[in-house]
């Protein structure tokens, strides 16, 4: 494993002094989009087949190819982002059995495995049958009608999907956080979180199904908990925090910043400053998480779900829920500017990546 880690290391490093950021994001009708972000404009439109808006985007080391599941969470579909060529699709369902996944789906570093959490329902005669969720392994050189090359369970629940730095090891976020071996193909490690066991501290709620992870090969999530010791009716009696899951090293951290005050959707942390965290939702907030304090926040004009960074750590990338990134410098948390999406199209809840060519 730790040559893996070596090599994917500096891969990214390589690529991130060589290359230039841009950022790949969807919206409706079903298309995704790649924007140079020193030029803050369009490079290209994908086209992707079939209907429904796009969800989660996928994309190995090298940017060369992303995965975009779409066709109403029944499809994932590989664009070849140079020649604009449809290289990869694997159609879920068959006629005795639907597949949904929502939005848990990740390519390994190297390009050569997709991992797709799957939600299968079997559709009899006259009911349907709910079957035990799973994760899908799927072979990116099986190119067009790709097929699993496995599948192994999964926990219900899992929202999201990440990349170690080992082809062969992944990460799913749901009531826990886990490791899968997906050779073995069952769970390797487990990282408790609705099922901690913290004096004073309940539950967490936790939503996490956007992926922005590639700068800093960190996950990170917002959480909100409830202090089982404090009165309720006090405003210290729910906290937000947010929580940290290094994908090279396969550790997590995590702390409780404040009280729960406002509403926070995602978070990604600065690849330069990693003590550094950005949140988003109605706000940014900046957190110190050595400090274990937001240190400052700022107003916005709408409301953004997704939100991801430059290499270099000086602007934010505020998008989904409506037809606009906007541009913050992170030194100031001033707006630097914005992309509007083409033909002022509805982005949801796409994923926004940055991919470095």
């Amino acid at each position: 494993m730790k040559r893996w880690i070596t090599f994917c290391l500096i891969l990214l490093a390589s690529s991130s002094a060589l290359a230039a950021d841009f950022l790949l994001t969807s919206s409706r009708p079903n298309s995704l989009h790649l924007f140079d972000l020193a030029a803050r404009k369009l490079v290209r439109t994908y086209p992707l087949p079939g209907d429904g808006a796009p969800g989660a985007i996928a994309v190995p080391a090298d940017a060369k190819v992303a995965y975009v599941m779409t066709n109403h969470f029944d499809s994932i579909i590989g664009v070849n982002l140079d020649s604009g060529q449809v290289v990869f699709r694997a159609d879920m369902s068959t006629p005795k059995e639907r597949v949904k996944s929502m939005f848990g789906m990740t390519v390994s570093l190297d390009g050569s495995k997709l991992y797709v959490y799957q939600i299968p329902t079997r559709m009899k005669r006259n009911e349907y049958e709910s079957e035990d969720t799973r994760i899908a392994v799927y072979n990116t050189a099986d190119g067009i009608n790709a097929k699993p090359a496995k599948t192994f369970p999964a926990p219900r629940g899992i929202s999201l999907l990440a990349p170690t730095a080992n082809p062969d090891r992944i990460v799913a976020v749901g009531p826990d956080i886990y490791v899968f071996d997906a050779k073995a193909g069952k769970v390797d490690k487990t990282f408790p979180l609705r099922h901690w066991q913290r004096q004073g501290i309940g539950e967490p709620d936790i939503l996490s199904f956007w992926h922005q992870y590639e700068q800093a090969r960190v996950l990170s999530s917002p959480y909100f908990v409830a202090k089982t010791d404090a009165d309720p009716k006090s405003p210290e009696a729910f906290k937000v925090g947010i929580l940290n899951f290094d994908l090279d090293t396969e550790k997590l951290n995590y702390a409780e910043l404040g009280n729960a005050d406002t509403a926070i959707f995602s978070a990604v942390m600065n690849p330069v400053k990693r003590t550094e965290v950005f949140t988003v939702m109605n706000q940014i907030l900046r957190a110190d998480m050595a400090a274990k304090k937001f240190t400052d926040r700022v107003e916005l004009d709408q409301t953004y779900y997704a939100i991801n960074i430059a290499s270099d750590g000086k602007e934010i990338y505020l998008g989904g829920a409506a037809n606009k990134v906007a541009i913050y410098d992170t030194a100031t948390l001033t707006k630097q500017g914005e992309i509007i999406m083409p033909g002022a199209a509805d982005q949801s809840t796409s994923s926004m990546r940055i991919i470095h060519r």
